[in-house]
């Protein structure tokens, strides 16, 4: 019975993974300079738009790093 306990646990802590990431999504639009950092590749040709927000994400990993690595400490 322990087993369906965890999965339980692991299913909702993913769905609310998901909601958060979901909601930050919508707001993404409200923030002007989210990818649209220097840095960010944009390439832009007749035929083909090709777009690496490579400093956005570098920044996002960071931050989500830092508070991940605040939330483990607490424990």
């Amino acid at each position: 019975m322990s087993n369906i306990t965890g999965l339980g646990k692991i299913l909702v802590l993913s769905g609310s993974v998901l909601i958060i990431f979901g909601v930050l999504f919508m707001l993404a639009n409200k923030v002007p300079w989210i990818g649209r950092l220097p840095g960010d590749i944009y390439i832009k040709r007749e035929n083909l738009n090709f777009y690496f927000p490579i400093t956005t994400s570098i920044l996002l990993s960071i931050v989500i790093s830092l508070v991940l690595f605040f939330m483990g400490r607490r424990q």
